[in-house]
């Protein structure tokens, strides 16, 4: 059996303008969960609400990267974030996003 590696690119865009401190965040995520990725939130730790699913319509099947784009305007680094799979499981996180290049869920 051969598995096929795959590449998505994401993006969260949130709100309407920018400040000129804000810079957008990229990093790479990196499914190795056993599981189909089918939803997936982020949000500043600052706020209490989950932004919208950046994979939208979108899934990321296991063995599966894509790049994540957050441009949301903030000037923060630090999210939670959300993650929801095919088999009805979730997982939470909290990350320093101005420090990661690549997030791997196991």
């Amino acid at each position: 059996m051969t598995m096929k590696k795959g590449i998505l690119t994401l993006c969260a865009v949130v709100g309407f303008a920018a400040p000129v401190a804000a810079e957008d965040l990229q990093w790479t995520l990196i499914n190795d969960s056993g599981a189909t990725l089918v939803e997936f939130y982020t949000s500043p730790t600052t706020t209490n609400e989950w932004q919208q699913d950046v994979l939208g319509t979108d899934v990321l099947e296991t063995g599966m990267t894509g790049t994540v784009t957050i441009a949301d305007g903030e000037t923060v680094c630090d999210y939670d974030l959300r993650f929801v799979f095919d088999d009805g499981s979730e997982l939470t996180d909290t990350v320093n996003m101005c420090e990661m290049g690549a997030y791997t869920i196991n």
